[in-house]
């Protein structure tokens, strides 16, 4: 994950753009062999007119991974994934979408105007990988995908509508799936409570990796974690970028066994050293990802009462 550099690889495609400052004439690779990137930019203004020009110079029937970045000034009413959902009959054999590959210097990410994303999840039903940046007016309604074997929602504030729409999907492909809850201030409103179907796994017969993350209530998430039966088939599980403490942490050290996991990612957290030390000790044969804790600058932990937060926001 990165706010601050473009995509350079997706779906395991080498990401080729497509922007203002492509030339009508310039040579362009094979349209399978590269993940597209169609960007706009603020003095544009003309992403519809980009995106036509896209279409006519590749062949669309051979892209199977596409990425839509800046949609400039037409950002409402998620307007780039709007697009794309009208031209879904050029696109037969898409499999992978990233919407909303934007910069932080582009447009903060709790400025993405996503509106309804459901028409697109319905106008691609053979679509395996769907990650969505942005959470402003993003909605979801329960849906039941057969191919979708990822789903990624990067947000500094993630509707629990959305939360609630992919706990009642039924996704009998789903193998990897990350939420980014983010903050109240900017919509990020959910609680513990609307990710129990998730936790209980029942729709998701296939995940082999969770991403809870990015979370306020990362302590509430981790104690409900702890004894989630869809940990047990899990191989790695994503519990950074919050306000992870040691409560939480605690939480799951006395909850179920998670030396299962090929790796255990909590990167961005509030721990003390003593926590973090347990946790290394008690999963030893797993890889733990701990970074640095926040807040870490200060030469004893017991001195620390500044601010916790998460890692994405505005």
């Amino acid at each position: 994950m990165s706010l601050d550099g473009h995509l350079t690889e997706f779906a395991g495609l080498p990401v080729q753009d497509f922007t203002p400052d492509t030339e009508p004439d310039a040579p362009l690779p094979p349209a399978g062999e590269v993940a597209w990137a169609v960007r706009s930019d603020w003095g544009d203004g003309g992403f519809a007119q980009l995106f036509d020009r896209f279409v006519a110079a590749v062949d669309t029937t051979r892209v199977t991974a596409l990425v839509i970045g800046f949609w400039g000034w037409d950002d409402a009413d998620g307007f780039g994934a709007r697009t794309l959902v009208a031209a879904a009959d050029r696109f037969p054999n898409l499999r992978a979408v990233f919407v909303g590959d934007i910069l932080d210097e582009e447009y903060h990410i709790s400025w993405i105007q996503q509106g309804d994303i459901s028409p697109l999840v319905e106008a691609f039903p053979a679509l395996e990988r769907l990650e969505v940046r942005g959470g402003e007016g993003l909605e979801l309604s329960p849906f039941r995908h057969d191919n979708l074997k990822a789903l990624r929602f990067e947000t500094g504030g993630l509707p629990a509508e959305v939360v609630r729409g992919v706990a009642a999907s039924d996704l009998p492909a789903l193998e990897e799936l990350d939420l980014w809850f983010g903050v109240r201030q900017y919509g990020g409103d959910s609680t513990v409570d609307d990710l129990a179907p998730i936790l209980e796994g029942v729709r998701l017969p296939a995940l082999r990796h969770l991403g809870l993350q990015n979370a306020d209530f990362q302590d509430d998430i981790a104690a409900a974690v702890a004894s989630a039966p869809i940990v047990a088939r899990l191989e790695t599980l994503a519990l950074g970028m919050g306000m992870l403490s040691d409560q939480g942490a605690e939480a799951l050290l006395l909850g179920q066994p998670l030396t299962h996991l090929k790796r255990l990612d909590l990167c961005f957290h509030h721990l003390s050293e003593p926590l973090m030390e347990r946790l290394r000790t008690a999963l030893a044969g797993v890889e733990v990802d701990l970074g640095k804790p926040q807040g870490a600058q200060v030469e004893e932990w017991d001195e620390w009462d500044g601010p916790m937060y998460v890692q994405v926001s505005e």
